[in-house]
């Protein structure tokens, strides 16, 4: 993009001390025109035409097939799997470092096009294994010969009912390429190429989304405010595009369940995420039943910061000025503490992240947004993306993507269908980094307004985490059920968004003009509906895990329970969530559970106050 005012500072010049910091991909690829992309791929296709001669027809045979044909089956194809695995993410990791290169996106959408095509390939298999009766199924799942694909086998059948036929699946997939596969990536390069101008400390400024959002952290309040008004003005110009997109993707999820005979928009998450409704719904409800705990500290942090009411723009702002920066060299120093801290494995691992160039961490231009932990399969190791902007709460990204590192490196042990990790429990490793590193950080700190601020930002953190997660949640079932009726225009889907956000906001936060365009860059929409109450599930099945962990250092059980803990993560998806869980002796059917997450927030709240008491008396 060409920006011919020339006192617009545009995001290569942003001042980072992650410049420079970006992952090393060559151990897949030497580059985009690496001849051994096309190589690998025809490879793939080749060995993927070769397991269709081999397989079709001998899986769905009456009586079923035996054992060790299914093992021979399972092992060829993740062979394949892992192959084709390695090229795709190396095209999606590309794209997501630089998203504005032709050859990067054509190198993506090459990747997408060979993905349906090889899913087509290999499809009959999945199909063949539904289709026997579930009592053959359970006989040859159930051999000793297929033990370590014995939940990989069974949880597949929960889709039975909403398979179609082969035909149909193929035209599924391939339909998707120009459908939702097509809007995705459009929202993904329309997102980074949108760029933001804003006055910062009396200068004009271009900023891309990751540099604009991190400035509603800013300790000035005008720059928070001018941020956010450049921020969904912005958004606003552009409604008409972002509603048509969010638009399609609520009809094209409706078109799908109906196609598939689900019985409403959440159901097929609840079926990958292996949660049966009943546990979300309670989750939910938990959730919504303890908003009062985020309501005591809007009017807290309000009262601290000489506000009547706050607005939206404030509820992210650091205080007392005590957000002080850190760099990445010192937000690396500080997450290998506290892992080593907790276990030298942990510690360890986390190094190999630093030293061996896994991380891109600098905001430049073109950039993707957020951050992300790829893990690409058992075979390779996973790679990290931050936009670090020396703050702390980039340190706390840091550690939460180098948590989920080191559950992808303890996963290695398992073979590519048991490797990734189901959305309920994903989020595990990631905030229990997080929770040591604020301890770390705590531990360091004796000033009551510099503990205040730091027990603060926590919370902040952990409602996003918690309570907005739900809110999002929220907002997708309302607006799944208002598009049954009909297109929705921006305002009416701004509508549902300020309604479902109400509640969780009570009487203490303002809803600052412009909020009602907050659900315009919202990926999670677009690429995963009802994704977000995986990270509420996380946040608070982590909060009761730290509880525990923290019982079991004053009474002197800490080793059992880091041994118990990096066997959950190392069985990876080899479990249902409710199974690996219960290795932590944790059962997520009982109510009680939710409310010991809360109680740690509330704990964490009346330390809050308590705090505040101090500083205000001196």
């Amino acid at each position: 993009m060409t920006v011919k005012n020339k006192k617009l500072t545009s995001n290569k010049a942003a001042k980072t001390s992650a410049k420079n910091i970006a992952w090393d991909l060559s151990e897949l690829f030497s580059g985009p025109t690496d001849p051994a992309i096309e190589q690998k791929l025809s490879a793939v296709m080749a060995r993927a035409d070769a397991f269709e001669k081999e397989f079709r027809g001998t899986i769905s045979v009456p009586g079923g097939p035996d054992a060790e044909h299914v093992f021979d089956m399972l092992r060829e194809s993740e062979a394949i799997q892992q192959d084709f695995t390695k090229i795709a993410y190396y095209a999606h990791l590309l794209f997501a470092a630089d998203t504005t290169p032709e050859l990067h996106r054509g190198l993506v959408s090459k990747m997408d096009e060979a993905e349906s095509a090889l899913r087509n390939k290999t499809l009959f298999a999945d199909l063949e294994w539904l289709a026997l009766s579930d009592d053959d199924a359970a006989r040859v799942a159930g051999h000793p010969t297929l033990q370590n694909y014995r939940h990989y086998l069974d949880s597949a059948r929960r889709f039975k009912p909403h398979t179609l036929s082969e035909a149909e699946e193929r035209l599924m997939n391939e339909k998707d390429l120009t459908g939702i596969a097509a809007w995705q990536r459009f929202f993904s390069e329309f997102s980074s190429a949108t760029k933001f101008k804003v006055k910062v400390a009396g200068k004009m400024r271009e900023l891309n989304q990751s540099e604009i959002l991190a400035l509603f952290r800013h300790p000035n309040r005008a720059t928070r405010q001018a941020a956010w008004q450049a921020f969904y003005g912005k958004l606003g110009e552009h409604s008409d595009v972002l509603s048509f997109v969010y638009d399609t993707r609520f009809s094209d999820h409706l078109i799908s369940g109906r196609l598939r005979g689900y019985e409403n928009p959440m159901q097929p998450r609840n079926l990958a995420n292996e949660i049966d409704e009943s546990s979300v719904k309670a989750m939910l409800a938990a959730v919504e039943q303890n908003y009062p705990v985020a309501h005591r500290y809007w009017k807290l942090k309000a009262k601290l910061m000489g506000l009547k009411k706050l607005e939206l723009f404030d509820q992210y702002a650091p205080l007392f000025n005590a957000s002080e920066k850190i760099t990445y060299d010192e937000s690396r120093k500080l997450v290998l503490d506290a892992l080593n801290r907790f276990s030298p494995l942990f510690g360890e691992t986390a190094q190999r992240f630093f030293d061996g160039n896994w991380i891109d961490a600098d905001p430049r231009a073109g950039k993707r947004g957020g951050a992300f932990c790829a893990s690409v399969g058992p075979e390779h190791h996973p790679y990290i993306l931050v936009n670090y902007n020396d703050d702390m709460r980039d340190a706390a990204t840091v550690a939460h993507e180098i948590g989920h590192g080191i559950h992808g490196e303890l996963s290695r042990g398992q073979s590519i269908v048991n490797y990734f990790p189901s959305l309920p429990v994903a989020e595990t490793a990631s905030v229990f980094a997080e929770m040591l590193v604020f301890d770390s950080m705590l531990e360091r700190i004796t000033a009551p307004d510099k503990r205040l601020a730091l027990i603060c930002g926590k919370l902040e953190d952990s409602f996003a985490t918690v309570f907005r997660q739900t809110v999002l949640t929220r907002f997708e079932e309302l607006v799944y059920a208002a598009r049954a009726g009909g297109r929705l225009s921006a305002e009416r889907i701004g509508e549902m968004w300020m309604k479902a956000n109400a509640p969780y906001y009570g009487k203490n936060v303002n809803l600052t003009a412009g909020y009602e365009r907050g659900w315009s860059y919202i990926p999670h929409f677009i690429n995963t509906p009802f994704y977000c109450y995986a990270y509420a599930f996380g946040e608070l099945l982590v909060l009761a895990l730290y509880g525990m962990y923290r019982r079991a250092k004053a009474d002197g059980t800490a080793e059992e329970f880091k041994r118990n803990y990096t066997a959950m993560l190392s069985a990876a998806s080899s479990k249902s969530p409710a199974d690996l869980v219960a290795m932590m002796g944790i059962d997520i059917h009982d109510a009680s559970f939710w409310q010991v997450g809360f109680d740690e927030l509330a704990r964490l709240v009346s330390d809050a106050e308590r705090l505040a008491g101090k500083v205000k008396k001196g």
